[in-house]
Parts: C-alpha cells; sequence; structure tokens
C-alpha cells in the first residue's frame, strides 16, 4: 500500500510516500479498514517536528483520523462488516499505524459508522476536533444551558465545531476571530458575539457582552499567552480549558476567582491504552453523528491534498490561520 512515512524528526520534507506492507486483521478486535481520506492536525505537525508520542518510534506513518471502508473485521468485532463506510481516530503517534496511507488497523471501539450525509473528505477532517470540542465543553467543563462561552480560534479545527456544539446545547457563544471574513463565518455557526483579537482588547469586548461578569466557560485552543489573557475574562466560579500546556502562568488571578482549570487532550486513550476512554470517544463520536443527521452540525473543509501533498498540507497548518479543517484526498 501507498502510505506517508517519516524516518526522522525534522521539517515537512520528512514526509515521505513510500510503499508499506498492507497489514492484515490479527486479533480479534481488529477492524481493517480501506481509507478513502485522512485528516490533517496540528498535532501532526508536533509530532513531526517533536518527535513520536508512543515507544514505537521511528519510522512512522502520521495522521490521527480518518474515513474509508471497512475490509475486514476480527471474530469479535459486532457491528460492522466489510463493506461499512465508517470513520475513526486511531494511529498516528508512532509506529507503522497512521491515517497518512491506504489502509489501517484498528481497535474496533473508536471505528464508527460514517454519517450518510458526510463525504469521505468532510468525514476525514472531523473525529479529533469533535471529539476534543466535545471532551472539553461537557467532560471537562460541565457545560449547562444558558451559560456563556468563549470560543477562541473560532474559525480552526476545534473552534468551528466546538461553536456549533455549545450553541445549539443553549449556550450563549462568542468567538475570537482575525478579522471580518472569520467573523461572519463564526456568526454563521452559531456565535452571537465576535472579538477581533488583532483590534479589540479581549477582557474590554468579554466584559461588555456580558455585563462584567465575565464568561461561565472559555475554551483555548492557541497557547499560553492567550491562556493568561483569558484569566480576568472569566467569571467567578467560572470554566477555563486548554488543549495545550499553558506553560508556567501566574494563576492567582484564577484562585481568586476560584476558576476550574482543565486540560483537555483527547489522544489520552491512545497514549495509555485505556479501552473505556476509547469507548466513550467511539459514543461522542455517535452523538455528533446524530447531530449531523439532523442538520445541526457540519464540517468545514479548507482544503485538499493528495496523499502525496502532506508535506504541503503541514506547511500550510504552520503558516497559520487556516479556517477549518485540511484534508488528504487518497481513494
Amino acid at each position: 500500500m501507498r502510505a506517508i512515512e517519516m524516518r526522522e524528526i525534522g521539517g515537512p520534507a520528512v514526509l515521505q510516500l513510500v510503499e508499506r506492507p498492507t497489514p492484515s486483521v490479527a486479533g480479534p478486535t481488529d477492524v481493517l479498514v480501506r481509507l478513502m481520506a485522512a485528516g490533517v492536525n496540528p498535532v501532526d505537525t508536533k509530532v513531526r517536528s517533536r518527535g513520536p508520542l508512543l515507544p514505537e518510534g521511528l519510522p512512522m506513518v502520521p495522521g490521527c483520523d480518518g474515513a474509508g471502508v471497512v475490509e475486514a473485521v476480527g471474530a469479535e468485532v459486532r457491528g460492522l462488516a466489510p463493506g461499512d463506510e465508517v470513520w475513526l481516530c486511531h494511529g498516528g503517534l508512532g509506529g507503522p499505524v497512521g491515517n497518512y496511507a491506504e489502509y489501517i488497523l484498528a481497535e474496533a471501539a473508536g471505528v464508527r459508522p460514517k454519517p450518510p450525509s458526510l463525504s469521505f473528505i468532510e468525514a476525514a477532517a472531523a473525529p479529533l476536533v469533535l471529539i476534543t470540542a466535545w471532551e472539553a465543553l461537557f467532560d471537562r467543563a460541565g457545560l449547562k444551558p444558558g451559560q456563556t462561552v468563549l470560543i477562541h480560534a473560532g474559525a480552526g479545527g476545534v473552534g468551528h465545531v466546538a461553536i456549533q456544539l455549545a450553541h445549539r446545547f443553549g449556550a450563549r457563544v462568542a468567538a475570537t476571530v482575525s478579522g471580518p471574513e472569520k467573523a461572519s463565518f463564526a456568526h454563521d455557526l452559531g456565535a452571537e458575539y465576535t472579538i477581533n483579537y488583532r483590534e479589540e482588547d479581549l477582557v474590554q469586548a468579554v466584559m461588555d457582552w456580558t455585563g462584567g461578569r465575565g464568561v461561565d466557560v472559555a475554551l483555548d485552543s492557541v497557547g499560553p499567552e492567550v491562556f493568561r489573557s483569558t484569566l480576568p475574562a472569566m467569571a467567578h466560579y467560572g470554566s477555563l480549558i486548554t488543549i495545550l500546556d499553558p506553560g508556567p502562568q501566574d494563576l492567582k488571578e484564577a484562585r481568586n476567582r476560584n476558576l476550574r482549570i482543565g486540560f483537555e487532550l483527547m489522544l489520552t486513550p491512545m497514549l495509555r491504552d485505556l479501552p473505556e476512554a476509547r469507548a466513550h470517544q467511539g459514543e461522542i463520536l455517535d452523538r455528533c453523528a446524530e447531530r449531523i443527521a439532523r442538520g445541526e452540525l457540519r464540517i468545514e473543509v479548507a482544503e485538499t491534498f493528495p496523499l502525496e501533498g502532506a508535506a504541503d498540507a503541514h506547511r500550510r497548518i504552520e503558516e497559520g490561520h487556516t479556517r477549518g479543517k485540511l484534508v488528504l484526498a487518497i481513494g
């Protein structure tokens, strides 16, 4: 099979198209998927430039999420059969299992029926960001209807689905954006208020929107400086969730506001081999599929690349300010 492989840590040029053996079902809960598309995520660029996260190490096939057609299943797999169209989040953290390839062998718990209304391209873009946004908002922050939510990078991969999930749940949503076009996009997704972080003071804008109270929940997907600047924009007893390492922080203001600080890393079930957590993430995909079927959730794909264009996709992500997701078209 064709696959993108990295044999050393470095820039996008280390991603090389190679021929690898096609995997086959070996265990009772294995599912072999012929991939039609693979999502490209910022974590892929970090693994490429910093190194694998699993002991299997190099050489490795990147790519954490994808969509395709079931080719074969293990003896204990229920609910999936050859020919089924599926989406999944599995692999891409070290060793030969990743989605930048024509086939992937995955655990059944994380392989779910693809929403029929989504193309393979759209479905491949979705699993990692959907699980991240869902766990951050509902599992970590305990979001409640009527609460105010601040979504940073509202036009980005995680941000654009987080806006929709929070809005449809009955929360009031504000989002940070970099300009008028992305503000319009965020409004279309359900944000009632947008903040141009290049031109507006974040804290003042949030306080104007909330009548001086601050937001109940904030989701940071940008980094330490944004995490720091968000602390004084929080309501007392609020929840600030970050999907990144916030680095050294002065948390005095967080303590004075009695904030709940939460971390969201949807890769944990793969990194620590937690079967129950993997099953929970599969259930999240099923619940998101229901929302997609009702027209309550859409996936924005900014650009597609051929499999051999993986390096170009990484360069595009590292340029920053991508709207929605990037995808590799494989099938």
